[in-house]
């Protein structure tokens, strides 16, 4: 009797990517233990100057994480405790959060049901006179086309503020995101397709002034040694973080080009299958950090799957509006934000990393041909 053995699909693979990379890896954090400069410096200095040169904005400021990118850039537009901000309900908790933690309060949107980004429409239903932001997420990795949100914003003058935690090197209408001049966001957890080795961000801006707050809100509000000029926190980025951004970056391209080819690869096998790939646009609109498809039997696809040795996620089971830290903020409840809602009975993330090899590729599309039987 023959038997074949199930090839394991991880959903992320950061040692393959790690043993790449290992050799300028370990020089870099070497060169910062030996130099014993761990917070600012140098390191940080030429990541930012790199980072900033590379999404062709004048300033990159290099934060501690994501959400810290996120609160200080609400800060630096001067968002007030009793303001509004509009998010979109189907994002990662962080960018609820970090309106939150600046006192501020989110006011929740639908998402589109195509690009799953935010839905113009929607966040016009909830403006209030207390609305003072707007922040548009390019979700998974795509980047989204902010032309009706900067004459939304302009029309009833909200401050636009770029949360782009996902799309690390993706290209609109060739301008990569982060380089509009606005406040942009980017998270460099590991797992992003630009992943430091901890937690880490930065901000991209074209603003000289909103460069100067930024650098003093992740300093302690510290301009020189024991001078505070304003109340900031402590929001700093490692040097070695720093470091190894800086091995990364040059590979970053291509890395998001192999995402591309596995996602055109699983979206052409997967048309007629039991789930419903994501479009996949022409050019790096999409550098896909995530390959987010949709099934009715989404449950017991990831169940199938698993037995398979094929690992999934979900991004995002729980719509904002419905998650239980904010219920006691008084939200609209189910069937508010249908979209949304539907989508987080749906939609469920297939492995996507660079180094996917190609019979792991198929494994998953023939696991997904075979489910329905």
């Amino acid at each position: 009797m023959n038997t074949t053995l199930a090839i394991e699909v991880p959903f992320l693979d950061l040692k393959t990517q790690y043993c790449a990379v290992e050799a300028e890896v370990n020089r870099a954090i070497a060169d910062v233990l030996e130099s014993a400069q761990f917070v600012g410096g140098p390191f940080v200095e030429r990541f930012e100057q790199e980072f900033a040169s590379y999404i062709g904005a004048k300033y990159a400021i290099g934060v501690s994480s994501g959400t810290s990118a996120l609160e200080l850039a609400l800060k630096a537009a001067g968002i007030e405790p009793g303001d509004e901000v509009l998010v979109p309900a189907n994002s990662f908790f962080a960018t609820a959060e970090a309106v939150s933690n600046v006192g501020a309060k989110p006011v929740f949107s639908d998402v589109n049901p195509s690009t799953f980004h935010l839905d113009i429409a929607s966040a016009e239903r909830m403006l209030t006179s207390q609305t003072r932001a707007i922040i548009p997420v390019h979700l998974y990795g795509r980047a989204m086309d902010l032309r009706q949100v900067a004459e939304f914003a302009a029309a009833h003058r909200l401050q636009i503020i770029e949360d782009a935690a996902q799309a690390h090197g993706s290209v609109r209408d060739g301008i990569k995101v982060g380089a509009s001049g606005r406040l942009t966001c980017f998270s460099f957890y590991p797992g992003k397709n630009l992943g430091a080795y901890g937690d880490a961000g930065a901000v991209t801006t074209d603003d000289a002034e909103q460069a100067r707050k930024l650098r003093l809100l992740r300093d302690h509000g510290s301009p020189a040694k024991y001078r505070h000029s304003v109340i900031g926190t402590n929001a700093r980025l490692d040097s070695i973080q720093a470091a190894v951004l800086s091995i990364k970056l040059p590979y970053l391209d291509d890395w998001n080009q192999l995402r591309r080819k596995h996602a055109a690869n699983l979206s052409s096998a997967l048309t007629g299958s039991p789930v419903t790939p994501p479009e996949v646009p022409a050019g790096s609109e999409h550098v896909f950090h995530l390959f987010v498809v949709r099934s009715r039997q989404r449950d017991a696809l990831r169940s199938y799957l698993s037995a398979k040795g094929i690992a999934t996620g979900i991004h995002y089971p729980v719509p904002l509006h419905l998650t239980e830290a904010y219920q006691q903020l008084g939200y609209p409840g189910k069937g508010a934000l249908p979209v949304t809602e539907q989508l987080a009975e749906e939609i469920v993330s297939l492995p996507m990393f660079a180094e996917l090899a190609d019979e792991q590729i198929e494994y998953t599309i023939d696991a997904i041909r075979n489910f329905a039987g």
